[in-house]
């Protein structure tokens, strides 16, 4: 990895940003964790209570990025067939052919996932883990890139489902919008007004095969040794607290160690730091963690075990910046 590539994607991740915040007021923070993990090549989920501004982040998102893009207006009523697709009858030809879903698509905004149930939630999980979709027995490519943004809504909000344990680790990250300040709400009104129309448009900055070679060039970031230790110990750490009865899984270490390195890489460097581990650990651990019935009852918060896990274990001193 040359210093020219990490000035390139730091470069193109600026101008991304620079791009969504045209349409996106605040959400700094969210925003750029949501374009590493789509570096990084994962799927991002963002939940929080209704009308933040997450379809409209992600939809800006994936303009700036120049993907393909298509929403999925998740509903109680959903099936599974109208997620990946189905076998349609010709009448012209007398055959079955296949119709692709929604999820043919390089950037699949699934909104409300949790307002449909665990069956359709679940035909997802082949698609996000193995970009293809298996129907009546004949398996289908999808495009690449591909990656999945989906929006949750709180669980004590009336008709909704809980994600699958398995979907949610499937998910490389879980972002929280959180309400905007009161400058910066007093902004998103005002712009609306400025615009005089419920459209904005982000100008795209690359394209799916602009993105691919980003993603390339993070794979070849530097991650020292010990940083990997330390992803792996922090995740060791939440399987033995004691309100956890399922800790983070080796999938959790490694998404810690695969999106440190695109924020490295967004930060102009070539290597990964420490600080870099810390900054994710929440949002990357704390939605694989299964916390214990008494702990439920307490009002635990995964956050607060990945906070602990932080406070307790050792951080590497020095870390090699070059392999």
């Amino acid at each position: 990895m040359t210093n020219d590539e990490t000035a390139q994607i730091a470069d193109v991740g600026r101008r991304v940003l620079a791009g969504v915040r045209t349409a996106v007021v605040g959400m700094d923070e969210p925003l750029t964790l949501a374009l590493a993990t789509i570096l990084a090549g994962g799927h991002v989920l963002f939940e929080d209570v209704p009308g933040l501004g997450k379809t409209l982040a992600a939809r800006s998102l994936a303009e700036a990025l120049g993907l393909d893009f298509r929403r999925l207006q998740c509903t109680p009523d959903m099936l599974p067939g109208d997620v990946t697709g189905s076998y349609v009858y010709s009448p012209s030809t007398g055959e079955f052919a296949f119709r692709p879903g929604p999820l043919f698509t390089g950037l699949l905004l699934a909104d409300e996932i949790n307002r449909t149930t665990p069956k359709t939630q679940s035909a997802m999980l082949e698609a996000m883990a193995e970009r293809q979709v298996t129907v009546e027995g004949n398996r289908f490519a999808l495009p690449r890139p591909f990656h999945v943004i989906a929006t949750s809504n709180p669980i004590e909000y009336e008709g909704t489902y809980a994600l699958p344990e398995a979907q949610l680790d499937r998910f490389m990250v879980r972002l929280a919008v959180g309400y905007p300040g009161a400058e910066e709400e007093a902004r998103i009104i005002l712009d609306r007004v400025e615009r005089q129309s419920p459209d904005v448009e982000v100008a795209p900055v690359l394209d799916a095969e602009g993105l691919q070679r980003l993603q390339a060039a993070v794979e070849r970031i530097h991650v020292d040794p010990d940083v990997v230790r330390y992803a792996v110990e922090l995740a060791r750490a939440t399987r033995e607290a004691a309100t956890v009865a399922v800790g983070a899984s080796p999938r959790g270490s490694q998404a810690l160690v695969l999106l440190g390195r695109a924020l490295a890489a967004l930060d102009g460097r070539a290597y990964v730091r420490p600080d870099d581990i810390k900054r994710i650990a929440v949002p990357v651990l704390a939605h694989r963690l299964t916390l214990t019935p008494q702990a439920w009852a307490q009002g635990v918060d995964p956050r607060t075990v990945v906070d602990a896990a932080l406070a307790r274990t050792p951080v590497p001193p020095t870390v090699a910046t070059t392999p």
